[in-house]
């Protein structure tokens, strides 16, 4: 285990019924609030009025900033940072999933920014301060909850990066599972695949060989994942296994299962990224694309990590470890594919022929994030594994 330093402040409030704390959680923040939320759905579950009867009785004023799309885009989020700017607000409150609470966070550190908003993504800034963030989640995949980052799109350019800081720990998550309950069949199969995901990105790219104590948490995890949202699928409203779902969802990206591990990278992402670019992918369809395809890769050359993979999470019975390696990236892409995820790029409406051009547009991201090894070339031949 490699030395580490671990913090995270965001205090989470859970179970059902909690978001009808959201008025006095708020209160202890401020008195006016930007209000970021998605697109319909929020009316039709009634949860619109719901939070902002709260937030009433609790004598905090708010701010409508609604519209999110799955895959937030930079004109929205610097439409949002002038409202916060212009309404003088004192906080944010984000309701909705993890593209609601990204947006929410680029607001936040936005809001108290003098140049352009894109500056934190073009590593041109850094966040030196952000108002104070409130999150109320309803859809439990990328772990935005409880962890200081988050993703925009710039349509102009077709770059989907991030931005970081500690400035961006949401002070509270309220976390209602009851709220998870009308989640439809796909998005619930996506959030399965961006959890895991969040889970094995450091998993198999950490360069400590003997982590047991992180290698044994992921495992145990990502296979709760894929046992509750079997039951969520099976039964829509299963109390026990959405409430899992989502406390699993933010365990997986809140700082645990990386702590002692080392320097690891997130190949999957970088790539993905390209793909929700590009073609506005749900995020959690394209990682069941990528993932599999880059352990097909990896395992040819590094087998004896997806091996244990293998034999711990998925039951292989191989003896030999590169068998086991091909078998993990077998047996998960066939599981992504069996919750009702694509799992190919022509599954997703991608031509193979398109794969030179996402290749280039993943290189830039490679570069921001430090990963020379993945060149044109090199992720090319990944994304040819998944056509």
């Amino acid at each position: 285990m490699q030395p580490f330093v671990f913090h995270n402040p965001t205090q989470i409030i859970f179970g059902a019924g909690s978001v009808d704390r959201v008025g006095k959680t708020v209160a202890r923040h401020g008195r006016t609030a930007l209000l970021v939320y998605g697109r319909d759905s929020i009316h039709r579950s009634g949860l619109y009025s719901r939070v902002t009867s709260a937030l009433q009785q609790a004598g905090v004023s708010w701010i409508d900033h609604g519209g999110v799309k799955s895959n937030p885009v930079l004109s929205h989020s610097r439409a949002g940072v002038d409202k916060a700017k212009a309404s003088q607000v004192d906080l944010i409150l984000a309701v909705g999933g993890g593209s609601v609470l990204d947006e929410a966070k680029a607001i936040a550190a936005g809001a108290c920014h003098d140049g352009d908003l894109w500056d934190f993504f073009s590593d041109r800034a850094t966040v030196q301060q952000a108002l104070p963030l409130v999150t109320v989640l309803t859809l439990a995949a990328t772990g935005s909850e409880m962890n200081s980052g988050g993703v925009i799109t710039n349509e102009e350019t077709q770059q989907k990066f991030n931005l970081s800081s500690p400035h961006l720990f949401p002070r509270v998550s309220i976390l209602d599972p009851v709220l998870t309950w009308t989640v439809p069949a796909d998005y619930t199969a996506y959030s399965a695949v961006d959890a895991i995901s969040h889970l094995l990105e450091g998993y198999f790219t950490s360069p400590d060989p003997v982590t047991p104590l992180q290698d044994r948490f992921v495992e145990g995890l990502v296979k709760t994942i894929m046992e509750s949202t079997e039951q969520i699928l099976a039964q829509p409203a299963h109390a026990e296994a959405r409430a899992t779902m989502m406390w699993a969802a933010t365990w997986a990206l809140n700082g645990l299962s990386t702590a002692g591990i080392g320097a690891y990278q997130f190949p999957n992402h970088m790539i993905e990224h390209s793909l929700s670019a590009l073609y506005d992918i749900a995020h959690g369809a394209g990682l069941a694309i990528v993932l599999p395809a880059w352990m097909a890769w990896q395992a040819d050359q590094h087998p004896a990590k997806f091996a244990r993979f293998a034999r711990e999470v998925l039951g292989c019975q191989f003896s030999d470890d590169r068998q086991c390696a091909l078998a993990a990236a077998r047996g998960l892409k066939d599981w992504f594919g069996a919750i009702g995820s694509p799992v190919t790029l022509s599954e997703a409406g991608i031509p193979a022929s398109d794969i030179p051009a996402i290749a280039a547009n993943a290189v830039m991201l490679a570069q921001k994030w430090r990963m020379p090894a993945y060149s044109a070339e090199v992720i090319a031949n990944i994304l040819q594994r998944a056509a």
